[in-house]
């Protein structure tokens, strides 16, 4: 038997366990040696007492760690029988047979078990692992204190307990621990002083308190920290003002990324010593009682990318540094008092919700503007020779009333002119024999006549101007290119191939209209042959095209399916805080997009290249329709090339394409992979979107899982069902994962993906897209038709 440096030991295999009855020995002539050396062993045993049992896999748990497990398993309640692998005797306690630990030499260094509805409270004995590196028991239902016996764990280097419902003040002694790193306790019931010790280690740098009950004024320690880079405190209880020695006073020196502390009872003025904060990306201080001005000093936070100021007691001017801002991407001082002109970059750049709630602030949307000050005022010419007579209200209404006639008149005749021009095109179609596109698209329709297109074109028996050519193709849509042409148009969205329109005819039909830039396409002769065959495509998870026009100057119209959800960028990320998008709904999304590429790759031979969240579309149901595939055939190459720089910037475009200039079926999966990452952490896939630091969606993720940090991937509101679907969730990550892997050879295929989805949350009856092509003409949507 050999004795390791832990108190256990391995056993040889030629021998037996001390202590039971032996065979009898067979005495050589080194039998003495024998017995000395059978004694040693007993001794051994006696003083070290192992845990063991006849199942035993050659690796011992210490009796410290083993006694601390048993009271760990004693201490919680398990309705689902998770710890039903921790037997009494310790066997495979330290080779994988209990779940959720990890040893290293015979001691316990993790004990992870998030989301498995565990109940109960956390023993004081949690204090006896003294090699524990990692508690992770987020998302279950533990209530009572938080162990002050945590603080004694030497090697402690990551505390993860949120999601819960745990309740007492923080223990002081967590600060003892030296190489603490991660100390996530928000989402409980927690209450008391937040212990400014908490900082003590010169390691910590993520600190999450966030939606508990805390009170008391935020640690001045917190504000000197050099190693903080997250420090989350929303939602409790805190006042006071905020320490106002952020960077210890010098500047730049501070490593802090994310400040949030809104939703508290914080007051006084915001503190100078924000501008230490070099590396700040993000500062939300909403809804708190802070007065006084907005520090200029704001303005030199070059790094900061949201600036959330609203529903507090802030007055003054915004100031002009803050606009200068050069990555800012989110900025709120709503429902304050401040007062002056908006900065005009500002307020071109975001929208007025941004500002509502100060009554003395203008400039920010036509409904508020400025009044003009003396020095803007146009300056004063010679004075008058005479004095003008000045004109009576009955002048000023006779003048009113004789510009709103001569308004009624010209409206009148352009009104009849259209009317006399629409009657002569019907009478000179009539006379010429050539039926409007309309009349002969349904005219073949109803023969049954085997056609995907009907085309009128020439002459104004076209219906439309001289020259234009309209193709309609199979559908629920009829209308002529006068309708098309006629319609009322507002424009909805630009993209690398061309504007988007919302176009409404007569008739009240209701279309997507794609008017492609000029000179980005082939001839016409092969744009034509190429819109032909895409015309023919229908999928219920592809967005139809209807029709295409040609004008006679060279105009090229594409007509969609108008879509009611829009995109699902806006799905995801313009929504309303109260509109919440669960699990099923996000995988029905997941399952329609791959379907979608599946029928590209696998039926018709077309490489999207540019799939992203915004050229996915939702329909009245939710299905998802992939929209602007096939474009890319009837683009030049430079104009191709503008559309991948565009992805790439985006965050959608697989690596390989920076050298091979040309998409893949593997780099159509990488892009898929992106947006399913997107729908499970709910965050932007581009450029530092996601992790604050520069990295890329895909990036980010693999960061967060690397370290053990799954659990904070995922979006909050899918959170909320952890323990219930907290497996399809790790399940679809991965495969998520794989689809982003930067080998193209190591991603797996559309129909691949497709399989395992369906493994991961089989389909439900009659839960398939419903439609044969790609649906019918509906209404309402602020990206139909697709974006880039």
């Amino acid at each position: 038997m050999e004795v390791n440096s832990n108190g256990g030991y391995v056993r040889s295999p030629n021998h037996q366990f001390p202590g039971r009855k032996k065979e009898k020995w067979k005495i050589q002539h080194h039998r003495c040696r024998h017995l000395q050396f059978l004694i040693f062993l007993q001794a051994v045993v006696f003083v070290l007492q192992p845990v063991w049992s006849q199942t035993w896999d050659g690796v011992i748990v210490t009796q410290a760690d083993f006694e601390a497990l048993q009271a760990f398993k004693h201490d919680l309640i398990d309705p689902q029988g998770f710890l039903k692998s921790w037997n009494d005797s310790g066997a495979g306690a330290c080779s994988g047979g209990w779940a959720g630990i990890k040893c290293a030499q015979g001691q316990v260094i993790v004990i992870q078990l998030p989301w498995r509805g565990l109940a109960g409270k956390i023993t004081e004995k949690i204090g006896q692992f003294q090699a524990l590196r990692k508690l992770s028991l987020h998302d279950n239902f533990i209530s009572g204190a938080i162990p002050t016996s945590l603080g004694f764990l030497p090697n402690l280097r990551g505390l993860q307990l949120f999601n819960n419902r745990l309740s007492g003040s923080i223990p002081a002694s967590l600060g003892l621990c030296p190489l603490l790193q991660t100390l996530d306790l928000s989402n409980n019931s927690l209450s008391g002083a937040i212990p400014g010790s908490l900082v003590n280690s010169t390691k910590l740098f993520r600190l999450n308190l966030s939606h508990n009950s805390l009170t008391g004024s935020i640690p001045v320690r917190f504000a000197l920290s050099p190693s903080l880079i997250f420090l989350a405190l929303e939602h409790n209880n805190l006042s006071g003002p905020v320490p106002d020695s952020w960077g210890g006073g010098k500047k730049n020196v501070s490593l802090i990324q994310v400040l949030t502390i809104g939703h508290n009872s914080l007051n006084g003025s915001l503190p100078d010593s924000l501008s230490n904060l070099g590396q700040l990306s993000v500062l939300d201080l909403r809804s708190n009682d802070f007065t006084g001005r907005i520090p200029p000093s704001i303005g030199s936070i070059s790094s900061l990318k949201t600036l959330d100021l609203a529903q507090n007691n802030l007055a003054g001017e915004i100031p002009a540094a803050v606009a200068g801002l050069p990555n800012l991407e989110s900025f709120n001082v709503s429902y304050n008092n401040l007062s002056g002109q908006v900065p005009k970059t500002l307020s071109e750049k975001f929208n007025s919700t941004a500002f509502t709630g100060n009554l003395l602030l203008c400039g920010y949307s036509p409904s508020t503007p400025c009044p003009l000050s003396p020095s803007e005022a146009p300056p004063a010419g010679p004075a008058p020779k005479r004095r003008r007579r000045k004109l009576s209200t009955k002048d000023i209404i006779l003048i009113a009333a004789g510009v709103l006639l001569v308004i009624l008149l010209v409206t009148c005749c352009i009104l009849l002119c259209c009317l006399l021009r629409k009657r002569r095109i019907s009478r000179d179609s009539t006379k010429s024999g050539g039926g409007a596109a309309s009349a002969s698209a349904a005219s073949r329709s109803e023969k049954g006549t085997p056609q995907s297109a009907a085309a009128t074109e020439g002459g104004e028996g076209g219906g439309g101007e001289s020259g234009g050519k309209l193709v309609h193709f199979d559908g629920p849509m009829a209308f002529s290119a006068d309708d098309l042409l006629c319609a009322t148009a507002e424009i909805m969205g630009k993209s690398t191939y061309g504007t988007v329109y919302k176009a409404t005819m007569e008739d009240g039909i209701q279309v997507a209209v794609k008017r492609l830039r000029e000179k980005i396409t082939k001839g016409q002769r092969e744009f034509e042959h190429e819109v032909n065959e895409l015309g023919k495509i229908r999928h219920p998870n592809l967005l139809a095209l209807r029709a295409y026009y040609l004008g006679p100057k060279g105009e090229k119209l594409l007509v969609f399916d108008y879509m009611p959800k829009g995109s699902l960028a806006t799905f995801l990320h313009a929504r309303a805080p109260d509109a919440p998008v669960d699990w099923p709904t996000r995988m029905k999304i997941c399952k329609g997009m791959t379907r979608g590429v599946m029928y590209l790759h696998t039926n018709v031979g077309i490489v999207h290249g540019n799939l992203t969240s915004s050229n996915v579309l939702l329909d009245e149901q939710g299905n998802a329709r992939i929209g602007d595939y096939g474009l890319s055939r009837l683009m030049t190459a430079a104009a191709n090339a503008n559309v991948m720089a565009t992805a790439a910037a985006l965050g959608y475009r697989a690596p390989e394409l920076s050298k091979l200039k040309k998409a893949t079926t593997k780099s159509d999966v990488y892009s898929l992979g992106v947006i399913v990452l997107e729908i499970l952490t709910g965050k932007s896939p581009g450029g530092g979107a996601a992790g604050g630091d520069g990295q890329d969606l895909p990036q980010w993720v693999a960061s967060i899982v690397k370290e053990e940090w799954t659990n904070e991937v995922f979006d909050l509101e899918l959170m909320r069902d952890a323990a219930v679907i907290g497996d399809e969730l790790l399940n679809t990550l991965k495969l998520a994962l794989h689809c982003v892997d930067p080998s193209p050879s190591a991603r797996p295929e559309a129909h691949q993906i497709l399989q395992q989805l369906e493994e991961i949350r089989p389909e439900s009856a009659g839960g398939t897209s419903s439609g044969d092509d790609g649906g019918a003409a509906v209404t309402s949507s602020p990206a139909a038709g697709g974006g880039d």
